[in-house]
């Protein structure tokens, strides 16, 4: 949906440089690899956009009057950014492993035999 409405709006305005100026920023905050938290570790900024998040959550609240809402609007966006980060590291770890020959791990270098013939112990 979020891409339905940014090509709608590119079409809309009819100015690529607005698009960008508006993609770039957006970048600037949002993409980990960008934003000025890309040298911290994974964890820690995913828990430091967290907090982020949750403040402005607050902030938004308490500026549109809405102070019954900041409870709901933390646990979206809590929930939100929980269900990106797992899905962004499943991806990676995807990415990284070879799911096509997963045998392989099981499979003693040495002599070609399986690593554990015998489950049980017997």
């Amino acid at each position: 949906m979020l891409i339905q409405l940014w090509t709608l709006f590119v079409e809309r305005t009819n100015n690529l440089r607005t698009a960008i100026m508006i993609s770039n920023a957006y970048a600037a905050v949002m993409d980990p690899e960008v934003n000025p938290l890309r040298q911290l570790p994974k964890m820690v900024r995913f828990q430091l956009m967290t907090s982020l998040a949750l403040m402005w959550s607050i902030v938004f609240a308490l500026w549109s009057g809405m102070i019954m809402l900041v409870g709901p609007s933390m646990i979206v966006h809590a929930t939100l950014l929980i269900g990106v980060y797992f899905t962004a590291d499943v991806f990676r770890r995807a990415s990284k492993q070879n799911f096509a020959n997963h045998r392989a791990k099981y499979v003693d270098p040495d002599d070609g035999c399986s690593r554990y013939d015998d489950i049980w112990g017997g």
